[in-house]
């Protein structure tokens, strides 16, 4: 395994020495584990390290944190801990464990178990390998399921008949692993899932669970191609019967993918979007106000998420044609898209051919979205207006002239306010 450790970067490859170092002061064998060991064979990039150690992975944590200087979480019920360092990376550290279900869908017992227990409760062959850390040892692959051998004939293979009984969420990660990496799911645990989803196992599982793993699906390169896939072995009806994306549905996630490019390209230094949201409001974007609100609302989404939903939902079909017309004021546009999220933004633009509205959006997002006044609450008071609802009505007569072209330094924001003010008393 030398030889795919030297082709990670300096700082990863620090990291595990140092872990190693604390393996062998704390006498404690350490091993990375899951989607690091299944990415570093493949070659695929993916830096979040993920330790499992023999003993205690939380005294570990902390010595492994006071080397790192880093921030440390503790979840002593589950013998686990988070070092999240400098830079927001984020290495998960627990102690070899072993679960029971005690029954369909049920969260695990989880008990202190042995190297070899904690890598056969995993989902997948490919996530079941462990690779050993220490100065003195030969990076040797631990691998008891074949997964190694699994990555190299691309298939999906489960652990054992139970597995999607066992944790039927187990289906959305099958299929998750499966587009990402172009896999396919071997007859067997294709055979299983099959029988896990006439059973309907999925509407067992809590709607959080199911709402981490869906999002997770749709933060993937290619949300269509997971959509696509899960519609044909299991569909949406976990979340809502009323769920059917169609051709035009798929046509639309691959304009966002487009969009979303295109915003980041443009808008580096802008904040990161939740791009998952934008698809998800797609395909919420297929159904009612009543379902809209029962879905989100089940799935526990945050208000602010519920929000964006919502209002794109309710207020598309009147935005997008009004910014079709030809002519509109800069101030108008502004008044149109201010109140929208980035991302309601991006799904408009991708959801409308409209060369007006698209032009509209890019002159907003490029121009109109960073327009600032000049004066402040101080220049009011400074010409003797009274704080209140008047400066918020002042400002938006300003700023509505600043966006049109009417004025543009400081001065004329000044005498503005001052023919405000005058018109205002008589």
């Amino acid at each position: 395994m030398r030889e795919y450790l030297k082709k990670l970067p300096k700082e990863i490859k620090s990291l595990i020495s140092i872990a190693g170092k604390v393996s062998q002061e704390t006498k404690m064998p350490a091993y990375l584990v899951g989607g690091f060991v299944r990415d570093l064979i493949l070659g695929v990039k993916n830096f979040d390290l993920d330790i499992t150690v023999g003993g205690s992975g939380i005294l570990f944590a902390e010595k492994f944190a006071r080397r790192l200087k880093s921030e440390l979480n503790i979840h002593e019920r589950f013998g686990t801990a988070t070092l999240i360092l400098k830079n927001g990376t984020k290495i998960d550290i627990a102690t070899t464990r072993k679960e029971r279900y005690p029954n369909c869908a049920a969260l695990p017992v989880v008990t202190l178990g042995s190297l070899s227990e904690d890598l056969l409760r995993r989902d997948f062959t490919i996530n079941a390998m462990a690779l050993k850390i220490g100065c003195d040892s030969d990076q040797q692959l631990v691998d008891p399921s074949g997964g190694k051998d699994d990555l190299s004939r691309k298939q999906i293979r489960v652990l054992h008949d139970l597995s999607f009984q066992d944790d039927p969420t187990r289906i959305l990660r099958a299929i998750r692993f499966e587009q990402r990496y172009n896999f396919k799911i071997e007859p067997s645990t294709l055979k299983l899932l099959n029988e896990a989803v006439s059973l309907s196992l999925l509407s067992k599982v809590s709607a959080h669970r199911l709402r981490d793993d869906l999002i997770l699906m749709l933060k993937e390169d290619n949300p269509a191609k997971q959509i696509k896939r899960l519609m044909s072995l299991a569909s949406l009806s976990f979340i809502s019967s009323k769920l059917k994306p169609d051709k035009s549905t798929y046509g639309l996630f691959k304009a966002i993918g487009r969009e979303v490019s295109r915003f980041k390209k443009i808008f580096p230094s802008n904040r990161k979007l939740d791009v998952w949201l934008i698809y998800f409001t797609a395909l919420m974007a297929l159904l009612g106000k009543a379902e809209i609100n029962k879905i989100t609302r089940s799935l526990a989404l945050r208000k602010g998420e519920e929000k964006r939903i919502m209002s794109y939902c309710q207020m598309r079909k009147k935005i997008i044609s009004q910014l079709s017309a030809k002519d509109l004021t800069a101030a108008r546009i502004f008044s149109l898209l201010k109140p929208l999220s980035f991302e309601a933004i991006i799904l408009l633009n991708a959801t409308s051919r409209n060369k007006n509205l698209k032009k509209h959006i890019t002159d907003f997002l490029k121009i109109y979205h960073g327009v600032r006044l000049h004066v402040s609450g101080k220049d009011l008071h400074s010409l003797g207006i009274i704080p209140g609802p008047v400066y918020q009505k002042i400002f938006a007569k300003v700023l509505t002239a600043k966006l049109n072209g009417r004025v543009t330094t400081y001065q004329d924001e000044l005498v503005l306010i001052k023919k405000i003010n005058r018109s205002e008393r008589e």
